[in-house]
């Protein structure tokens, strides 16, 4: 009985994940304002920022979107000196990407309306012992992100 109920968890739990991310993704999404960072454009800075320079065809893999919807992705930074290229220092023939100092100050400044929306959530409606859970749980997702 283990190993089916084990089964059993993991699809009632994956079912439930999907549900609560999908209604956070779409508040998220609804309270986008004009100027302010898409997900996909925040995830790819995170991700140069925490991993370092890549190509173009590397953060496509890794964020799982088509090269072409992660070169719209790529030009709409580049657009704002968010990121910058440069050619690939053990290959000259290819393009790696860099976060800026103004791509860095963004991420760490966190000052956009749905960030601010969030802390608001965070500190108006949970406790600090809640906000710690929540927190604890993050490289859980991230994990999970990377595994689907």
């Amino acid at each position: 009985m283990g190993e089916k109920q084990n089964a059993a968890d993991a699809v009632a739990l994956g079912a439930e994940l999907r549900v609560v991310l999908g209604r956070v993704v779409r508040r998220v999404r609804q309270g986008h304002k004009p100027g302010e960072l898409t997900l996909s454009e925040a995830s790819v800075l995170a991700r140069l920022d925490r991993d370092g320079p890549a190509t173009p065809g590397v953060l496509a893999e890794q964020e799982r979107v088509q090269p072409q919807a992660m070169g719209v992705t790529l030009a709409g930074l580049e657009r704002r000196d968010l990121v910058s290229r440069a050619s690939d220092p053990a290959d000259g023939r290819r393009v790696v990407l860099s976060v800026t100092d103004a791509g860095r100050q963004l991420l760490s400044d966190r000052a956009s309306a749905s960030v601010q929306r969030m802390t608001r959530a965070l500190a108006e409606g949970f406790t600090a012992d809640e906000r710690r859970l929540l927190a604890d749980v993050i490289p859980l997702l991230d994990r999970l992100a990377d595994q689907l």
